[in-house]
Protein backbone atom coordinates (compact mmCIF):
# COMPACT_ATOMS: atom_id res chain seq x y z
CA UNK A 1 0.00 0.00 0.00
CA UNK A 2 1.47 3.44 -0.89
CA UNK A 3 1.45 5.79 1.91
CA UNK A 4 3.22 8.49 0.71
CA UNK A 5 2.33 12.34 1.79
CA UNK A 6 1.29 13.45 -1.82
CA UNK A 7 -0.46 16.48 -2.56
CA UNK A 8 -3.62 14.96 -2.86
CA UNK A 9 -3.56 14.14 0.26
CA UNK A 10 -2.95 17.38 1.52
CA UNK A 11 -5.93 18.49 -0.08
CA UNK A 12 -8.23 16.04 1.45
CA UNK A 13 -6.79 17.11 4.95
CA UNK A 14 -7.35 20.61 3.76
CA UNK A 15 -11.24 19.77 2.24
CA UNK A 16 -11.65 17.67 5.80
CA UNK A 17 -10.79 20.73 7.73
CA UNK A 18 -13.05 23.32 6.13
CA UNK A 19 -16.45 20.32 6.31
CA UNK A 20 -15.44 20.18 9.78
CA UNK A 21 -15.41 23.89 10.76
CA UNK A 22 -19.00 24.00 8.44
CA UNK A 23 -20.29 21.45 11.51
CA UNK A 24 -18.67 23.51 14.12
CA UNK A 25 -20.59 27.15 12.99
CA UNK A 26 -23.95 26.06 14.94
CA UNK A 27 -21.71 25.21 18.09
CA UNK A 28 -20.09 28.85 17.94
CA UNK A 29 -23.91 31.11 17.57
CA UNK A 30 -24.68 28.50 20.34
CA UNK A 31 -22.15 29.51 22.37
CA UNK A 32 -20.99 32.88 21.13
CA UNK A 33 -24.84 33.91 21.69
CA UNK A 34 -25.36 32.18 25.27
CA UNK A 35 -23.63 34.60 26.27
CA UNK A 36 -24.68 38.09 24.99
CA UNK A 37 -27.59 40.16 26.29
CA UNK A 38 -30.73 39.70 24.14
CA UNK A 39 -30.52 43.22 22.41
CA UNK A 40 -26.95 42.20 21.31
CA UNK A 41 -28.22 39.29 19.76
CA UNK A 42 -31.13 40.78 18.28
CA UNK A 43 -28.86 43.19 16.71
CA UNK A 44 -25.93 41.09 15.33
CA UNK A 45 -25.88 37.27 16.36
CA UNK A 46 -23.04 36.61 14.08
CA UNK A 47 -20.38 38.88 15.82
CA UNK A 48 -18.53 37.74 19.00
CA UNK A 49 -20.49 38.75 22.26
CA UNK A 50 -18.77 42.65 23.69
CA UNK A 51 -18.74 41.43 26.91
CA UNK A 52 -19.27 38.10 28.65
CA UNK A 53 -22.75 38.03 30.37
CA UNK A 54 -22.90 35.02 32.89
CA UNK A 55 -25.73 36.09 34.11
CA UNK A 56 -27.98 34.33 31.10
CA UNK A 57 -26.87 30.87 32.88
CA UNK A 58 -27.92 31.66 36.34
CA UNK A 59 -31.10 33.13 35.48
CA UNK A 60 -32.06 29.79 33.19
CA UNK A 61 -30.82 27.52 35.99
CA UNK A 62 -33.51 28.95 37.87
CA UNK A 63 -36.43 29.03 35.50
CA UNK A 64 -36.07 25.83 34.30
CA UNK A 65 -35.24 24.42 38.04
CA UNK A 66 -32.15 22.71 36.14
CA UNK A 67 -30.84 20.17 39.22
CA UNK A 68 -34.61 18.77 39.08
CA UNK A 69 -34.93 18.96 35.50
CA UNK A 70 -31.03 17.26 35.21
CA UNK A 71 -32.47 14.51 37.77
CA UNK A 72 -35.68 13.59 35.69
CA UNK A 73 -33.47 13.44 32.29
CA UNK A 74 -31.01 11.17 33.96
CA UNK A 75 -33.42 8.37 35.40
CA UNK A 76 -35.47 8.32 32.02
CA UNK A 77 -32.09 7.73 30.04
CA UNK A 78 -30.43 5.11 32.69
CA UNK A 79 -33.50 3.27 33.15
CA UNK A 80 -34.75 3.14 29.74
CA UNK A 81 -30.82 2.18 28.87
CA UNK A 82 -31.03 -0.61 31.08
CA UNK A 83 -33.90 -2.16 30.19
CA UNK A 84 -33.35 -2.13 26.35
CA UNK A 85 -29.83 -3.53 26.59
CA UNK A 86 -31.08 -6.20 28.73
CA UNK A 87 -34.32 -7.21 26.78
CA UNK A 88 -33.41 -6.83 23.82
CA UNK A 89 -30.33 -8.74 24.00
CA UNK A 90 -31.94 -12.12 25.64
CA UNK A 91 -34.27 -11.66 22.93
CA UNK A 92 -31.85 -11.55 20.01
CA UNK A 93 -29.82 -14.44 21.46
CA UNK A 94 -33.02 -16.07 21.95
CA UNK A 95 -33.53 -15.54 18.27
CA UNK A 96 -30.62 -16.71 16.86
CA UNK A 97 -30.09 -20.18 19.00
CA UNK A 98 -34.12 -21.10 18.72
CA UNK A 99 -34.70 -20.33 15.00
CA UNK A 100 -38.52 -21.62 14.90
CA UNK A 101 -40.95 -19.70 12.86
CA UNK A 102 -42.78 -17.85 15.76
CA UNK A 103 -39.08 -16.42 16.43
CA UNK A 104 -38.46 -15.58 12.71
CA UNK A 105 -42.19 -14.15 12.69
CA UNK A 106 -41.29 -12.28 16.02
CA UNK A 107 -37.98 -11.10 14.54
CA UNK A 108 -40.02 -10.01 11.50
CA UNK A 109 -42.21 -7.73 13.32
CA UNK A 110 -39.55 -6.23 15.26
CA UNK A 111 -37.83 -4.89 11.27
CA UNK A 112 -41.16 -3.93 10.31
CA UNK A 113 -42.11 -1.50 13.56
CA UNK A 114 -38.51 0.15 12.66
CA UNK A 115 -40.74 1.35 9.55
CA UNK A 116 -43.57 3.05 11.28
CA UNK A 117 -43.36 6.62 11.74
CA UNK A 118 -44.08 8.11 15.39
CA UNK A 119 -46.38 10.69 14.13
CA UNK A 120 -48.70 7.82 13.13
CA UNK A 121 -49.16 6.38 16.50
CA UNK A 122 -49.40 9.21 18.74
CA UNK A 123 -53.20 9.61 19.45
CA UNK A 124 -53.39 5.40 20.30
CA UNK A 125 -50.19 6.02 22.42
CA UNK A 126 -51.29 8.40 24.32
CA UNK A 127 -55.02 6.38 24.67
CA UNK A 128 -53.63 3.43 25.33
CA UNK A 129 -51.40 5.26 28.06
CA UNK A 130 -54.00 6.28 29.89
CA UNK A 131 -56.15 3.10 30.18
CA UNK A 132 -52.59 1.57 32.15
CA UNK A 133 -51.79 4.54 34.31
CA UNK A 134 -48.92 5.46 32.34
CA UNK A 135 -49.36 9.25 31.77
CA UNK A 136 -47.76 11.91 34.17
CA UNK A 137 -45.04 9.14 35.28
CA UNK A 138 -41.48 8.66 35.20
CA UNK A 139 -41.80 4.83 34.93
CA UNK A 140 -45.13 5.25 32.52
CA UNK A 141 -42.45 7.20 30.34
CA UNK A 142 -39.50 4.97 30.60
CA UNK A 143 -42.16 1.66 29.18
CA UNK A 144 -42.64 3.82 26.62
CA UNK A 145 -39.17 4.10 25.53
CA UNK A 146 -38.91 0.24 25.85
CA UNK A 147 -41.92 -0.18 23.48
CA UNK A 148 -40.31 1.96 20.92
CA UNK A 149 -36.61 1.49 21.49
CA UNK A 150 -36.48 -2.46 21.53
CA UNK A 151 -37.06 -3.04 17.47
CA UNK A 152 -33.38 -1.51 16.57
CA UNK A 153 -32.18 -2.49 19.70
CA UNK A 154 -32.69 -6.16 19.06
CA UNK A 155 -32.17 -5.77 14.82
CA UNK A 156 -28.24 -4.68 15.93
CA UNK A 157 -28.04 -7.17 18.55
CA UNK A 158 -29.49 -9.50 16.04
CA UNK A 159 -26.62 -9.40 13.44
CA UNK A 160 -24.05 -9.42 16.28
CA UNK A 161 -24.61 -12.43 17.81
CA UNK A 162 -24.59 -13.81 15.08
CA UNK A 163 -21.14 -13.78 14.52
CA UNK A 164 -20.55 -15.34 18.04
CA UNK A 165 -19.83 -18.99 17.22
CA UNK A 166 -22.34 -21.00 18.56
CA UNK A 167 -19.15 -23.89 19.71
CA UNK A 168 -18.41 -21.59 22.41
CA UNK A 169 -21.60 -21.85 23.85
CA UNK A 170 -21.52 -25.48 23.43
CA UNK A 171 -18.75 -26.23 25.26
CA UNK A 172 -19.65 -23.93 28.52
CA UNK A 173 -22.97 -26.29 28.33
CA UNK A 174 -20.03 -28.90 28.62
CA UNK A 175 -18.91 -27.57 31.19
CA UNK A 176 -21.91 -27.59 33.32
CA UNK A 177 -23.10 -23.79 32.68
CA UNK A 178 -27.02 -22.81 32.68
CA UNK A 179 -28.60 -21.52 29.72
CA UNK A 180 -28.54 -18.43 31.56
CA UNK A 181 -25.30 -18.49 32.87
CA UNK A 182 -23.78 -19.35 29.08
CA UNK A 183 -25.67 -15.64 28.09
CA UNK A 184 -24.59 -13.58 31.17
CA UNK A 185 -21.10 -15.00 31.86
CA UNK A 186 -20.08 -16.33 27.93
CA UNK A 187 -22.64 -14.34 25.71
CA UNK A 188 -22.92 -11.12 27.16
CA UNK A 189 -19.41 -9.90 27.85
CA UNK A 190 -18.99 -10.92 23.86
CA UNK A 191 -21.39 -8.22 23.28
CA UNK A 192 -19.22 -5.21 25.07
CA UNK A 193 -18.85 -3.56 21.53
CA UNK A 194 -22.42 -3.38 20.39
CA UNK A 195 -23.42 -2.72 23.57
CA UNK A 196 -21.32 0.32 23.89
CA UNK A 197 -23.01 1.33 20.42
CA UNK A 198 -26.34 1.14 21.34
CA UNK A 199 -26.12 2.74 24.66
CA UNK A 200 -24.97 5.82 23.21
CA UNK A 201 -27.47 5.68 20.35
CA UNK A 202 -30.03 5.59 22.34
CA UNK A 203 -28.60 7.86 24.80
CA UNK A 204 -28.61 10.81 22.51
CA UNK A 205 -32.37 9.85 21.28
CA UNK A 206 -33.70 9.74 24.41
CA UNK A 207 -31.84 13.05 26.63
CA UNK A 208 -32.53 14.96 23.85
CA UNK A 209 -36.10 13.85 23.01
CA UNK A 210 -39.32 16.88 23.23
CA UNK A 211 -42.13 14.85 21.68
CA UNK A 212 -42.75 11.91 23.50
CA UNK A 213 -42.01 13.04 27.22
CA UNK A 214 -44.38 16.30 26.24
CA UNK A 215 -47.24 13.73 25.34
CA UNK A 216 -46.70 11.19 28.12
CA UNK A 217 -45.64 13.89 31.20
CA UNK A 218 -47.33 16.39 30.43
CA UNK A 219 -47.32 20.53 32.21
CA UNK A 220 -46.26 19.17 35.86
CA UNK A 221 -43.60 21.46 36.31
CA UNK A 222 -41.96 18.33 38.64
CA UNK A 223 -41.65 15.93 35.82
CA UNK A 224 -40.39 18.16 33.45
CA UNK A 225 -36.82 16.78 31.33
CA UNK A 226 -33.58 19.24 30.10
CA UNK A 227 -35.70 19.70 26.37
CA UNK A 228 -39.28 20.07 27.93
CA UNK A 229 -37.98 23.19 30.88
CA UNK A 230 -36.09 25.05 27.61
CA UNK A 231 -39.10 24.96 25.90
CA UNK A 232 -40.57 27.09 28.93
CA UNK A 233 -38.58 30.18 27.38
CA UNK A 234 -40.75 30.34 24.48
CA UNK A 235 -43.89 31.62 24.49
CA UNK A 236 -46.89 32.57 22.24
CA UNK A 237 -45.85 36.13 22.22
CA UNK A 238 -42.22 35.97 24.31
CA UNK A 239 -39.21 34.18 22.93
CA UNK A 240 -36.03 34.46 25.55
CA UNK A 241 -33.27 33.43 23.67
CA UNK A 242 -30.81 34.99 25.70
CA UNK A 243 -31.90 32.47 28.34
CA UNK A 244 -32.80 29.22 25.79
CA UNK A 245 -29.61 29.47 24.63
CA UNK A 246 -27.45 29.21 28.15
CA UNK A 247 -30.43 26.27 28.90
CA UNK A 248 -29.32 24.62 25.84
CA UNK A 249 -25.83 24.58 26.67
CA UNK A 250 -26.41 23.21 30.17
CA UNK A 251 -28.69 20.91 28.44
CA UNK A 252 -26.17 19.27 25.67
CA UNK A 253 -23.51 19.64 28.18
CA UNK A 254 -23.69 16.03 29.61
CA UNK A 255 -24.32 14.03 26.80
CA UNK A 256 -21.48 16.13 24.47
CA UNK A 257 -19.40 14.82 27.05
CA UNK A 258 -20.92 11.29 26.61
CA UNK A 259 -20.86 10.85 23.35
CA UNK A 260 -17.27 11.81 23.04
CA UNK A 261 -16.03 9.57 25.55
CA UNK A 262 -18.01 6.71 24.40
CA UNK A 263 -17.20 7.88 20.28
CA UNK A 264 -14.67 5.16 19.69
CA UNK A 265 -16.44 2.22 20.45
CA UNK A 266 -19.64 2.87 18.12
CA UNK A 267 -16.77 2.90 15.77
CA UNK A 268 -15.57 -0.29 17.01
CA UNK A 269 -19.39 -1.83 17.22
CA UNK A 270 -20.74 -0.67 13.97
CA UNK A 271 -17.36 -2.04 11.89
CA UNK A 272 -17.56 -5.38 14.23
CA UNK A 273 -21.30 -5.60 13.27
CA UNK A 274 -20.65 -4.98 9.53
CA UNK A 275 -17.85 -7.43 9.55
CA UNK A 276 -18.75 -10.53 11.24
CA UNK A 277 -22.23 -10.18 10.68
Amino acid sequence: MDTRYTSRTLGLEILAIIVGLVFLVPFYFLLSNSVKPFAEILLNSAALPKALTWANYTKAWDVMNFPVAFKNSLLITVFSIIGLVIISSMAAHRMIRRPTKFNTFLFTAFVAAMVIPFQSIMIPLVKVAKTFNLTSSIPGLVICYLGFGVSLTVFLYHGFIKSIPLEIEEAAVVDGCTPYGVFWKIVFPLLKPMTVTIMVLNALWIWNDFLLPSLILGADPDLRTIPLSTYSFFGQYTKQWDLALAALVMGILPIVIFFLAMQKHIIEGITAGSVKG
